[in-house]
């Protein structure tokens, strides 16, 4: 127990550090034009890989009016514990913004853990509920199923009916459980 408490204080330390220097920010100082630079070949990388292991999340991205790539979320803690990390928002191939999501949780949880999430914005309300909430909070707007690679398997054209699917990915570490639940996404400048 010592040692997990001890992996929980470097965690958060960790992630306070990042805040700190600007390797991730929270939405007021934005990002350096190198931050910037290597968020977009990230996000470019997570992307190809989700498109690469799930078919149906490249037949997604076809239809979707936006796609919301966060390639690295860093999330830890102890009872109470936190989440971070910057993404791009792109429409038509192209980066057209730049996004930070935050979350606060509390409850049974230790541990560390990192992952990435991409979503789906199939419709112009849910862009335009991004674009005009000055911060999204997941889970209040649009509508929001995460799916596994099997569940989006049986996906067609007359079942997508939600607006915003999304896929989580590249989990790492230890820590019980990803949620989206309760994360805020906010625009950053770079």
């Amino acid at each position: 127990m010592k040692q997990l408490l001890s992996l929980t204080i470097l965690s958060l330390t960790v992630a306070l550090g990042l805040l700190q220097c600007g390797c991730v920010t929270n939405g007021g100082g934005g990002l350096s034009p190198g931050t910037a630079a290597r968020l977009d070949s990230d996000a470019t990388a997570a992307l190809q890989s989700l498109y690469a292991s799930t078919p149906a999340a490249k037949s997604l991205g076809r239809k979707a009016k936006a796609i919301l790539i966060f390639p690295d979320i860093l999330k830890g803690g102890f009872m109470f514990g936190g989440q971070i990390g910057n993404g791009v928002l792109r429409q038509h191939g192209r980066t057209v913004g730049y996004y930070n999501t935050v979350a606060a949780s509390y409850g049974f949880q230790a541990g560390l853990q990192s992952f990435g999430y991409v979503m789906f914005l199939m419709n112009d309300a849910a862009v335009a509920n991004l674009h005009n909430t000055g911060g999204w909070e997941v889970g209040v707007g649009p509508s929001i199923v995460v799916l596994d690679s099997g569940t989006a398997s049986t996906l067609t054209t007359t079942t997508l009916l939600s607006d915003v699917y999304a896929f989580v990915f590249n989990q790492t570490g230890l820590m019980a459980g990803v949620g989206l639940q309760g994360s805020k996404i906010t625009e950053i400048q770079p």
